[in-house]
């Protein structure tokens, strides 16, 4: 059956990896749209200039070849008509200029003998002069003063209109000394069409320029961000604990000099690590050997002590009054020293990964009943347990986690003190025993450290009884049942230990074992600090 909290692991390992290929597919993203926002910019940029200059050299030209052919047209044409010319003449003259190479339609202006405005058309009424712009008339027929800059009275005067979407060239000029006025109009629908294939040509070229730039974006992407994707897998796995981890290095570039630094850590942490370790296994058998040494002579002696104790207790009085305060601190301090030295012994078991559940079916409150019964500790404790609520846990560990928090209750809080038993979650899958007392809490800056190994809230009493190693016992057999203890102040006054723990811990233990076979280590327990209040 799975456990709530192996789907919620299941479930972050999901996220991060999820947010993992998000992060991965986000910077290629990012590179492919810089790469074709770059190009887009210069293919743009560079088709609107290279179109503009084609625009203005392609209108150029066909002006200026128009322009000159009509002001040649207009002096060998129009010159060679008499001053007052007929409407015969004017409408001649207007259809051979029209007949040159340039294809326009051609407009003159004349008075005849009897002094009236006549008009000659090439394109027999296409062209008058209503088509051509005012401001282009007016400019046409201004006479302009003679100066040292400007030796003719009439100028040849052009203008670019659009009539109902085409564009056209129409140009102006005055016969200087006497003659006709004349008008030009010159279509640019070729030029413009010719404009348009260069503006689709450009566009398709852009188009083409930015896929290019993306596929190119893509391979460069694929280069930058596959030597990236290997770092950051290798440090994943550097971070699962599998200190031999090495990129291979190839190049000279900056991404080979980070797999190169890469490297080079790796090693350094993996050479401290293996030191750490060997000290920490030194330390590790140092504390053990000596506990084992240590429980020779205390054997001794203990039995020397319990001697002692039964002479201080026995009614002929034979220990000498002078030295009984003596005796009795020896007892009480060779208890404590049993007390420590078993205490390392179990906290040597956490650190080497031995501890091991042995579970059986435990009523929580049969179990909570016979720890306080065992200690005396009835009339002290007011107990809020149903009978009914059982759980599979080790017996042995759940004494300790019990006896650590309420003795602890009992020796720094105040009485009365108050175990309760309930179940949480949907399904009644946790039980979660709350050990309160009613003394003056825990101060805050203390809560942090209550479960660190030797910690004591007070400087001032470093000889108490406790040894410093009770609540961290405690957590540690809370954490191999797959459980935790949490520590707060209530609101009402006094302290909160709460021990929440699954009612059935045959999954953790499952695990263990199946770590062990899987990887041959002996881990067990997670591990953790610990301390007294």
């Amino acid at each position: 059956m799975t456990k709530p909290h192996d789907k919620l692991r299941g479930w972050a390992a999901a996220r991060k990896a999820i947010l993992s290929t998000l992060r991965f597919t986000s910077l290629r993203l990012r590179l492919v749209l810089v790469f074709a926002l770059v190009a887009l910019t210069a293919a743009v940029s560079a088709s609107g200039i290279a179109y503009w200059l084609n625009r203005e050299a392609v209108l150029t030209r066909a002006q200026d070849a128009a322009l000159n052919d009509f002001q040649q047209e207009m002096q060998n044409r129009a010159g060679a008509l008499p001053a007052r010319p007929t409407q015969e003449e004017l409408q001649h003259a207007a259809g051979q200029m029209a007949a040159s190479g340039q294809h326009f339609s051609v407009l003159l202006i004349a008075e005849d003998e009897d002094g009236d405005t006549i008009a000659g058309n090439s394109g027999l009424g296409t062209f008058t002069l209503s088509d051509v712009p005012k401001s282009l008339r007016d400019a046409v027929n201004e006479k302009q003063p003679l100066t040292e800059g400007n030796k003719y009275e009439y100028h040849l005067y052009w203008q670019r209109i659009v009539d109902d979407g085409t564009p056209y060239l129409v140009g102006g000029a005055t016969m200087i000394g006497g003659g006709p006025t004349g008008y030009m109009l010159k279509s640019l629908e070729p030029e413009a069409k010719d404009l348009n294939s260069l503006a689709w040509s450009l566009g398709i070229a852009t188009g083409l320029a930015l896929i290019g730039s993306a596929l190119l974006a893509q391979a460069a992407a694929t280069t930058v961000l596959k030597p990236v994707h290997r770092l950051g897998v290798a440090a994943r796995r550097l971070g699962e604990g599998k200190l031999d981890t090495r990129l291979r290095v190839s190049g000279t570039d900056e991404l080979a000099d980070l797999s190169r630094t890469f490297n080079r850590t790796a090693e350094a942490l993996e050479q401290r690590v293996a030191e750490m370790s060997a000290r920490e296994e030194a330390s590790r058998r140092f504390v053990a050997d000596m506990s084992h040494e240590l429980r020779t002579p205390l054997t001794a002696i203990t039995a020397v002590t319990e001697v002692l104790e039964e002479e201080l207790d026995a009614e002929t009085g034979s220990v000498d009054p002078m030295i009984e305060p003596a005796v009795r601190l020896v007892v009480s301090e060779t208890r404590r020293l049993g007390d420590l030295v078993e205490n390392l012994m179990e906290v040597t078991r956490f650190d080497a990964g031995t501890a091991r559940l042995v579970l059986d079916d435990v009523d929580i409150a049969d179990q909570i009943t016979a720890c306080i019964d065992a200690r005396a500790w009835l009339d002290a404790v007011e107990l809020d347990a149903e009978r009914g609520i059982v759980a599979r846990l080790d017996p042995r560990r759940l004494d300790v986690i019990l006896a650590n928090l309420i003795g602890n209750a009992l020796k720094h809080g105040g009485s009365p003190v108050r175990v309760s038993v309930r179940t949480e979650g949907a399904d009644g899958g946790i039980v979660a025993i709350e050990v309160r007392d009613h003394g003056p809490g825990i101060p805050e800056d203390v809560l942090p450290h209550v479960f660190d190994r030797f910690y004591k809230a007070s400087a001032s009493r470093p000889r108490s009884e406790g040894s410093g190693l009770g609540l961290s016992i405690a957590q540690e057999n809370a954490h191999i049942h797959g459980g935790e203890i949490t520590a707060a102040n209530s609101p009402e006054g006094g302290a909160v230990f709460t021990f929440r723990v699954p009612r059935d811990a045959s999954g953790v233990a499952e695990r263990e074992r199946e770590l062990e076979q899987g990887d041959g280590s002996s881990g067990g327990s997670q591990k953790s600090d610990g301390g007294e209040r």
